[in-house]
């Protein structure tokens, strides 16, 4: 049996799903919240520059992947028009169904899939844009999961990775106080799940940083691979092209 790592903790490939799907479903209902309050707001600018250098057009074809409550995929939608497609995806049913009701209330209506990002159900070269937003870390097999990214876009075609990295050394001391002091009696207070943002913290530090993401798009499907470090590093927006 194949491992891998769930936080610090090792555990088998097949168990990861599982248990990142237990993490979702505890939180879906507060994540929002937690994550205006855990970022203190910043994580709607950084969704908010993610949309700005996606620059996608009218008429063109998104996929959002671990899409979640549905902010990116709201924002695509809007930019794409009444031409354009916006797909909303995530494993995580829980937080696609909270997702999809926020959708709605917006007045919007995607299409809104369940599907893992290592098997996407979806045809070679359909999409001109694919995004991930705080999701890649939590895949199990980050290799194969860019690989169906780059097999759905067309060839010129981008994908963008937002994701939590590696801050910037003067800031690591605070940023690890914070992440394992902090951050699980937040989730507590407000969420009722330590475990869950203890998790969170933990899966950052076993994410590929800057550099090694890079790295892992290029050996995976993508030509041209450039990052943007966000608040110190704490947050990278990698934007990979597909070439060919």
């Amino acid at each position: 049996m194949t491992q891998t790592h769930f936080g610090y903790e090792t555990v088998d490939e097949q168990d990861k799903a599982r248990r990142v799907r237990g993490v979702f479903d505890s939180v879906a209902g507060k994540y929002d919240l937690m994550n205006d309050l855990m970022s203190g707001g910043l994580h709607r600018a950084w969704k908010a520059y993610t949309v700005m250098v996606a620059n996608v057009q009218p008429g063109q074809r998104v996929l959002d992947i671990a899409g979640g409550t549905g902010d990116l995929a709201l924002a695509f939608a809007r930019r794409v028009g009444a031409s354009g497609q916006v797909v909303h995806t995530d494993i995580n049913e829980a937080m696609l169904r909270t997702g999809r009701d926020r959708l709605l209330d917006a007045g919007v209506i995607l299409p809104t899939v369940v599907c893992d990002a290592e098997r996407l159900p979806f045809a070679d070269g359909h999409f001109d844009l694919v995004s991930v937003a705080f999701g890649l870390r939590n895949m199990t097999r980050k290799d194969a999961a860019l690989r169906e990214m780059a097999r759905v876009l067309r060839p010129g075609g981008r994908l963008l990775v937002l994701e939590f990295s590696q801050a910037a050394k003067p800031l690591r001391g605070l940023y690890d106080l914070y992440s394992f002091k902090v951050l699980p009696r937040l989730g507590q207070l407000v969420a009722g799940d330590a475990d869950s943002y203890r998790y969170l913290a933990e899966s950052i530090r076993m994410h590929p940083n800057q550099a090694e993401l890079k790295s892992l798009m290029k050996v995976n499907g993508f030509g041209h691979v450039d990052f943007h470090n966000m608040t110190g590093g704490v947050v990278a927006l990698h934007v990979g092209i597909k070439c060919g």
